[in-house]
Order: C-alpha cells, then sequence, then structure tokens
C-alpha cells in the first residue's frame, strides 16, 4: 500500500506500508480457528456465531492459560 501526503512546506512525503504476508498469516488463522471453534460446537445456529466471534478473540484464550500455565 502507497499513501502519499501533502506537507505544509511544499514537498512530499511518502510512506509504503508492507502488511500484505502479516495480513494473509491472520486470515489463515482466523480460519483455522473458525474451522476449530464451529467443529466443537453443536451445529446451531447460535452454536456457529458463538465459534465466529471465539474466532476473533482466540488470542486472548492464548494469553489467559499461558498466563494460567506461569501462575500469574
Amino acid at each position: 500500500m502507497r499513501r502519499e501526503s501533502a506537507m505544509g512546506d511544499g514537498t512530499n512525503a511518502r510512506t509504503i506500508v508492507r502488511d500484505g504476508p502479516w495480513g494473509f498469516f491472520f486470515l489463515l488463522a482466523y480460519i483455522g480457528a473458525a474451522i476449530y471453534f464451529i467443529s466443537v460446537s453443536d451445529g446451531s445456529f447460535w452454536g456457529v456465531v458463538l465459534g465466529l466471534l471465539q474466532a476473533i478473540v482466540w488470542p486472548v484464550y492464548v494469553v489467559y492459560h499461558v498466563l494460567v500455565l506461569l501462575g500469574a
């Protein structure tokens, strides 16, 4: 992604953001988590919706369980 903005002094500043690989990684992580959480649900509509919501916040589960293991 390329953004150009005009500075107040007449010069142009250019910022190049290359987040494509990380975005793809997080997309794959979300899809994998969604498949897991939906597969362990009961298959009802609200179970699937809850599985999709859990897939969004799965890193919170990981951090919580790591803190529990560390005794924090």
